[in-house]
């Protein structure tokens, strides 16, 4: 056992956890009970901001300083387009391999892509949009009641405008 960590010392942990649930304090452990925390005591912070993000998987960001944690969320794609589809909160223990056969409009991929815009690589906003539209297929979704491939291809194509910011 080391010495406690620095007064103004501050660590990032970043995990992936199922929103709105506490993580079991067995998992958590190893990442941040050498920081000097409660595994239980963050993990009920953890549930608390992510409690409109019900049982889809998100990556959380733990800052601590002076032993405290602050949680904040790292949307990623997938949780932003499942999010968008507004599908109703299912338990992960009883229903299983779930198809997202829902409908989502360009313009909720745009906000989306707008929200990733930081974090995508793409020069462009189109580029970031295209990304996105490939989330959606994988997902199995469909973008204004078409294949997001196509929607994919338009873009290309020039058929279909995206903004520029």
């Amino acid at each position: 056992m080391g010495p406690p960590p620095a007064s103004d010392d501050v660590k990032i942990v970043i995990m992936r956890t199922v929103g709105g649930e506490i993580g079991s304090a067995s998992s958590l452990a190893p990442k941040i009970g050498p920081l000097g925390l409660s595994p239980k005591k963050v993990g009920e912070d953890i549930q608390k901001a992510t409690m409109d993000w019900k049982g889809l998987n998100v990556t959380v960001k733990l800052t601590v300083v002076n032993r405290q944690a602050t949680v904040s969320m790292i949307p990623s794609s997938s949780s932003l387009v499942m999010k968008a589809l507004n599908e109703p909160v299912r338990d992960r223990k009883k229903v299983k391999n779930v198809k997202h056969n829902g409908n989502l409009t360009l313009d909720q991929i745009i906000d989306i892509a707008r929200q990733m815009r930081e974090r995508s690589m793409a020069k462009k906003l189109a580029g970031t949009v295209l990304e996105i539209l490939g989330t959606a297929n994988s997902i199995g979704c469909t973008v204004n009641g078409e294949s997001p491939r196509d929607i994919q291809q338009n873009i290309k194509d020039g058929e279909i405008q995206i903004p520029e910011e």
